[in-house]
């Protein structure tokens, strides 16, 4: 590789976890149930954002903020029926192996609660390889502000110029990018390759096991990328 790299930031939903679409389910039953008929499409190209984002993304920022608490609860108990359903994606588990067996550290680098971490964690069942886990609780913001990502360095102790972030969302490329980390983009969470690489994705693989398959290019391309644009 051109550089050191020391670990690997991973986003779950999307990215490691098939959720990104019940996500979306979820969130349109809790936006109906309130009187807000938003498209599933809108949704869609949101989630990666934290509930603290994706509300004013979604029904703007002049709205009355009075029923946010009460979407936020409807939508964490409605994704909450389906945990039990969450499933791995496509090599998962194998490249977070793929990382450790190379000396990297694996960090999980998540918008998601608590409780829906603990959630993606018992169903990823690979503890064992992660090093360190930051959630949405731990941030005074979800992305695309950085607020997680710097949490995830500071614990980890890893310096952003030794890191990659692997992510599926726009939201992932951006927050990676605000603290100068070269992202590799996934498309299993359903966001085109052009999109992810228009909002500077280094590169784009179809979901964790094509990374993994291709995992020293992938490495060595984020970071050829970075060094290009300083």
């Amino acid at each position: 590789m051109t550089k050191p790299v020391s670990g690997v930031l991973f986003d779950v939903d999307g990215t490691l976890v098939d959720s990104v679409y019940l996500h979306v389910v979820s969130w349109w039953q809790a936006f109906r149930q309130y009187g807000h008929d938003v498209e599933a499409a809108r949704i869609h190209r949101a989630i990666g954002m934290g509930s603290d984002k994706i509300l004013g993304h979604l029904l703007g920022d002049g709205r009355s903020t009075e029923d946010d608490a009460g979407l936020r609860a409807a939508h964490g108990s409605l994704y909450a029926a389906y945990w039990a359903r969450l499933r791995p994606l496509p090599g998962a588990r194998r490249v977070l192996e793929g990382c450790r067996s190379r000396g990297l550290r694996n960090v999980l680098c998540t918008s998601a609660s608590r409780p829906e971490l603990e959630a993606l964690l018992a169903c990823l069942g690979a503890d064992s390889l992660i090093d360190t886990v930051t959630s949405a609780d731990d941030a005074g913001e979800s992305k695309p502000s950085p607020d997680i990502v710097e949490v995830a360095l500071r614990r980890s102790g890893l310096p952003a110029d030794a890191v990659v972030f692997v992510g599926d969302s726009v939201w992932d490329v951006q927050a990676a990018g605000h603290v100068g980390i070269p992202c590799i983009g996934l498309a299993s969470g359903g966001v085109s390759a052009a999109e992810l690489l228009d909002h500077g994705a280094a590169a784009v693989y179809e979901h964790p096991l094509d990374l993994c398959e291709h995992l020293d290019e992938a490495l060595t391309t984020a970071f050829r990328v970075a060094l290009s644009h300083p």
